[in-house]
Order: C-alpha cells, then structure tokens, then sequence
C-alpha cells in the first residue's frame, strides 16, 4: 500500500512500549494492512485455541468493517482507527458485560476531547457523535460459550464527504480539528481503554463513577427517543437513565421499558 503524506502508517511502536505488557490489560498489538473485519478476526483466532484477552488487532483498511445488526462498511485506507480489542470478562458478572461496550465509548469520547479538541458525545448504545454526525462506532462481540468479548471500534480521522459510507457519517478533518495524527489518538484511546477496563475488572462491571462519566456524555438521555426493535417495533418516549445492566430506560407516558438493543433515533417535536 503506497503511503499518502495526508495518510502516514500508524506509528505503534510508541504505543507499545507505553501501554502494552503481560501483567496490563493489552497483552499485545498487531497492525496488519488490510483485512475485512477486525473482529471477525479476533473471534476466529479465539476460535482457533488463542488467548486473545488483552489482544488488540488494527488495521489499516477494513473492506467489511462490522455495525450492528450485521451492517457492513467500508473507508478508504489509513482514514480510520479501526481496531478489535480482546478482553476476558472471567470474575466480571454477565449482568456486567453490556457496560464493556459503553466503557469503551466512554473512553474513546475523552481522548477524542483531550487530544483533538472536539466536543464528542454518546448516543446510545455505540455510536460517537459530534452534533448530529457519526464520528465513530462501537460493536462488541461475545465468543460464546467463553468469557471473552471482542471490542471494535471504527472513528474516523481524514475522511472526507465523498469517501463518507453514509451521509450521516463525520471525520475530525471534515469538523476542521488541527489534530489529524492517527498514532497519537491511538495511544489516547488506548489509554483510556486501558484504564476504564481495569476499572471494570476490579469493581466486576461498572462502577458509580463510570456509570457517572457514561451519564454526563450522553445525548441520548433526556431526550425524546423512538426505539425500533426486533420485529419492526417500536417505543417512542424519553429516554430517562442506564441501569446496571447497561440497557437504556424509556418512559413511555404510561410505562418505563428498559431496552437492551435497538435502533436509537433521537426526536424534534416536528419528527414525533
């Protein structure tokens, strides 16, 4: 893959002599040029007899990147972080598990604010937004029957509006951000990663303050939302607070439903 000055190859060596170790929650980092999915890697290495806890898998290129609901995407090469993250939630309870993937988010909005600048924001459950523009998505997979989940993560740095794969999706150069270096974001995220997994492991699922730090990133919480589930239904209401499972309450009027998944739309008065 020939390298575009806009475009470098990430510089990970940095990244590794500062955050990854056998005794720290990434274990080990590989970067390879190119591959369809990140997680779907990382679940067929586990697959395979790996210990992927604490394996963290980017690549350059994705060419079927994985959303929810077996939604596929695909930017052009060296746009992204598009990374899987292997974590091992054995002594985590399962009613625990759905914080991973807000966790994440979690992290990934602070160090977008710390390193770029830009006031990124969570709308329930994966998706980073800056305003009303998706800057980045999250998707974690269970390697059932294990005790392993595989995080993925896909923000976009120098996308730009033509290579966008949907009209809603946003990039820090198309928001104007000065700070466009893929490798120092990556050592951020990773960071923050890092911390917020221990913390999960320790407390054995969220604690008060990521339950907090989730609350107060939010855009998705006290707004009017319509949920569509499984099956073409559909909740419309205020979405009110997370539980400690990590599932999305909806005062409806007449009831509170808490809601595990589902596609999130946040509503103006003129769209109810």
């Amino acid at each position: 893959m020939s390298e575009s000055p806009q475009r470098p190859a990430l510089a990970v060596d940095p990244v590794r002599r500062d955050l990854v170790g056998v005794s720290r929650a990434l274990k080990r980092l590989d970067v390879v040029e190119s591959t369809g999915s990140t997680n779907a890697d990382l679940l067929a290495r586990h697959g395979a007899g790996e210990d992927i806890d604490g394996a963290v898998l980017i690549a350059e290129h994705q060419s079927a990147g994985r959303g929810r609901n077996g939604r596929q995407w695909s930017t052009p090469p060296r746009s992204q972080i598009a990374l899987s993250v292997g974590v091992s939630a054995a002594g985590v309870p399962t009613a625990g598990w759905g914080w991973l993937p807000l966790l994440t988010g979690v992290a990934v909005v602070d160090a977008v604010r710390a390193t770029a600048g830009i006031d990124a924001t969570l709308k329930w459950p994966n998706d980073v937004l800056v305003g009303e523009g998706k800057l980045g998505g999250i998707l974690a997979e269970v390697a059932a029957p294990d005790s392993v989940i595989v995080v993925g993560l896909g923000l976009n740095v120098t996308l730009k509006p033509d290579e966008a794969p949907d009209p809603r999706a946003t990039s820090l150069l198309m928001l104007g951000s000065t700070m466009l270096d893929r490798s120092a974001l990556l050592g951020a995220v990773l960071a923050e990663l890092s911390a917020r997994i221990d913390r999960w492991r320790s407390a054995g699922g969220p604690d008060a303050g990521l339950i907090d730090d989730y609350r107060r990133r939010s855009v998705t919480l006290g707004n009017r939302v319509r949920v569509t589930l499984p099956g073409d239904r559909e909740i419309v209401g205020t979405a009110t607070d997370l539980n400690e499972l990590g599932q999305l309450h909806v005062d409806t009027g007449t009831q509170t439903v808490a809601v595990s998944a589902g596609d999130i739309t946040h509503l103006r008065p003129a769209d109810e």
